[in-house]
């Protein structure tokens, strides 16, 4: 059995029905929720968005949001200037540029503002449906110390986990993240249980000695 399908099959048994745990109705709203996420948790995002979305559920009522009152709905996300101004403009653009609805095509969602390659590949894996992945801290993590890939560059780790596992990136996405964040952490992960740690980088540096 090859590596990859080894990681595949243990995060599979690990997470079987795997999914973004952003809450969203519709595909501007996983686009504020992500842009939200940024440095915050999930858990928080889900706790601000239905009073946003209340107020402002879709593009073309967010365009003509005050900023002010963004921020103090977002404020407990932190960097609450940033991303109501981000949102905001988005907006703007989604509603003057494309017709009030967010594009499809992954380059033209990069050019809104707070939108990354990141955003793009969240929505379109999970709006979408396309097989692509989003590396953010977990998955750029876990893919380091699996031997996945060795950078601290994301879109290097892409291409890495694009070559590595082909058709079955938008699953894979899901169980990387969820994976990094309650196994494989960033402090004090859960080796001495995991499966892989036969073949992990960082067991046999760090814990295995």
């Amino acid at each position: 059995m090859t590596k990859q399908n080894i990681i595949l099959d243990y995060l599979k048994e690990l997470f079987p029905d795997a999914s973004c745990e952003l809450n969203f109705s519709t595909d501007f709203q996983l686009l504020v929720a992500v842009i939200l996420s940024a440095q915050c948790t999930d858990k928080r995002v889900n706790i601000v968005t239905p009073i946003l979305f209340e107020k402002y559920p879709d593009a073309n009522a967010m365009q003509d949001a005050k900023q002010e009152d963004v921020e103090n709905i977002i404020r407990s996300c932190g960097f609450y200037r940033e991303k109501a101004k981000h949102i905001i403009s988005a907006s703007k653009d989604i509603c003057e540029k494309f017709g009030g609805k967010l594009p499809r095509d992954r380059d033209d969602m990069q050019t809104l503002a707070g939108v990354g390659r990141k955003t793009a590949n969240v929505i379109c894996s999970n709006v979408y449906d396309d097989n692509v992945i989003a590396v953010d801290t977990h998955v750029l993590r876990v893919s380091n110390r699996l031997g996945l890939a060795n950078t601290s560059n994301p879109n290097i780790c892409e291409t890495n986990l694009e070559k590595l596992f082909k058709k079955q990136l938008k699953d894979l996405h899901h169980r990387l993240v969820l994976f990094g964040r309650y196994y494989c952490t960033a402090r004090k992960p859960k080796c001495e249980s995991c499966k892989l740690k036969n073949i992990c980088i960082y067991y046999k540096k760090n814990i295995k000695g």
